[in-house]
């Protein structure tokens, strides 16, 4: 296997929970060093596909590939991926250095191998000075970077992360965010991280997939993805206000949309309800179809705006979407069908 060679291949995996599609022909690559944040809506098939990759749930169907070998029947251990998810699961019983060094001591590694290890990490992770705490002495963002200290012990080829920073308090959760960050790229470890925080994906993410309802929607650079939503779904998903004009539906980013005296500009509206948000303020206007935009500008909200106000909007830099599938037929024994 080269350098360039794909860290991780994932071959047109599904997966069906009780005869439903939970996963679709998903395919993807991830390369060395690389940082793949999966975005999603919940339900959308994410927490499955880190479990198919990990061997911790069997595909109906598709290839897994680590280093250029079919790891599709291999059990969980001998895959070497490492899991993080949203709770550290340390062992409660163990000091932050027990817990760190479980892994490697483990694997059967030498003591002064192990103890080199640890303490590199700890330091990369700023928790030197934490050794002796308990996992009930450490905060939740201490927790978490303990428990990644753990996973990387291992020297893991690919790391997962399901949501790790949501149970985080948000004053901790930009900082966590970064630590992850940069330790992961001082390392070189390839990771594969899921999540529904929009801005989180963006941030991590080298690249960026969409995942809806177990199919990958798009993949590509945070910067391309979030110009140029190619569906309904992922503008959406992406925080675009979506409505329909006569050429069909369009999405146009909330910071474009721009509110004036009633008969002025492109559409008529009324204020839902208006304020500040502290960094900008926020706006939530009707269109006569009962469609609802968000319009947020750096400026203070003009005026006393009214529940009911009439007003006109306008709008710049609309990105044109293809119409949305029709929706699933209900069969004949009365569940409706899911669309792709």
């Amino acid at each position: 296997m080269s350098s360039s060679d794909p860290v991780l291949r994932v071959e047109r995996l599904a997966s069906a929970w009780d005869g439903v599609p939970v996963l679709r022909d998903v395919s993807f690559d991830v390369a060395p060093g690389e940082l793949l944040s999966l975005l999603g809506p919940n339900g959308s098939g994410k927490t499955t596909l880190l479990r198919c990759l990990a061997g911790l749930e069997r595909p109906t169907s598709g290839e897994v590939w680590v280093r250029g070998t079919n790891v599709s029947r291999w059990p969980t251990h001998r895959r070497g991926i490492g899991w993080m998810s949203q709770e550290p699961a340390l062992f409660p019983h163990r000091s932050v250095l027990e817990n760190v060094a479980y892994g490697p001591l483990l694997a059967r590694r030498s003591e002064g191998d192990v103890r080199a290890e640890v303490g590199r990490l700890l330091e990369l992770l700023r928790l030197v000075g934490f050794e002796d705490r308990r996992p009930d002495q450490l905060s939740g963002g201490e927790r978490q970077r303990v428990a990644l200290a753990r996973t990387l012990a291992a020297r893991p080829t690919l790391v997962l992360l399901d949501e790790p920073f949501a149970s985080i308090d948000v004053e901790l959760r930009s900082g966590l965010r970064a630590e992850f960050r940069r330790v992961l790229r001082e390392l070189g470890i390839a990771a594969i991280h899921v999540t529904h925080d929009r801005e989180e994906g963006l941030f991590l993410g080298d690249r960026v997939g969409l995942l809806f309802d177990g199919r990958l929607e798009r993949l590509g650079r945070p910067r391309e993805v979030y110009e140029r939503p190619d569906s309904v779904r992922s503008a959406r998903l992406l925080g675009y206000n979506v409505w329909r004009e006569a050429g069909g539906p369009i999405a146009v980013l909330p910071r474009h949309v721009r509110i004036g005296p009633a008969g002025t500009g492109r559409r008529p509206a009324s204020i839902v309800a208006a304020g500040d948000t502290g960094a900008e303020s926020l706006t939530i206007v009707a269109l006569a179809d009962g469609s609802r935009l968000e319009v947020r500008s750096p400026d203070p909200v003009s005026g006393a705006r009214t529940v009911g106000e009439p007003v006109g909007i306008d709008w710049a830099d609309a990105v044109e979407l293809p119409e949305p599938p029709a929706p699933a037929k209900e069969p004949k024994n009365g569940r409706t069908l899911r669309g792709p």
